[in-house]
């Protein structure tokens, strides 16, 4: 055997011994809270007697517990914080809807696919004094932890408001997790 491999073949080796084996504690059990600064985006949106893309300025407070290491249980609550009109969908007239700072959550299920990927789906409403709007929401989000309970979070969410409009939220946020203490 030349020295090459020989030399190879001690550092592989080595380099195998060498890692530590980190065991990461299971989600399960586990309660995140998160609260975001976020952008609810609008395509339908009328300013002025016109359609006009809007980019609307939004809270997001998310409550999510963890069944598992991949799936998860949560409320996610968009909360705009400005007045605004959009186009309806699915109407034959150019009909309006006037949108006094709606609170919109959503009952979701959260998959998570890799250690910083989520995926997640849900049901809901949005409450304004208007008049209260049925939503279907799914959405992605990326997470890595700052410290062991703390996370830093990016959030993507399509929400499908049946006969009424369609938005997508773009947020960002911070977590913080808390896992109840188990007696031995």
């Amino acid at each position: 055997m030349n020295k090459i491999t020989l030399l190879i073949l001690l550092l592989w080796n080595t380099g195998i011994f060498a890692q530590e084996e980190k065991t990461e504690e299971s989600e399960k059990g586990t309660h995140r809270i998160s609260l975001a600064l976020s952008h609810v985006n609008v395509s339908q949106g009328v300013k002025d007697s016109g359609s006009k893309w809007l980019s609307i300025p939004a809270w997001s407070l998310d409550y999510d517990y963890w069944l598992s290491n991949k799936w998860a249980i949560g409320l996610h609550t968009d909360i705009i914080v400005e007045d605004f009109v959009v186009k309806a969908d699915l109407t034959e007239e150019d009909e309006t809807l006037e949108r006094s700072s709606p609170i919109a959550p959503a009952a979701v299920g959260i998959y998570k696919a890799t250690k910083h990927s989520s995926f997640l789906f849900g049901v809901g409403a949005e409450f304004a004094k208007e008049e209260n709007l049925f939503l279907n929401r799914v959405g992605y989000e990326w997470g890595t932890e700052i410290t062991e309970n703390w996370e830093l979070g990016l959030s993507a969410c399509y929400d499908f408001r049946w006969n009424a409009y369609d938005s997508f939220l773009i947020g960002i946020g911070i977590s913080r997790k808390f896992k109840p203490k188990h007696k031995e």
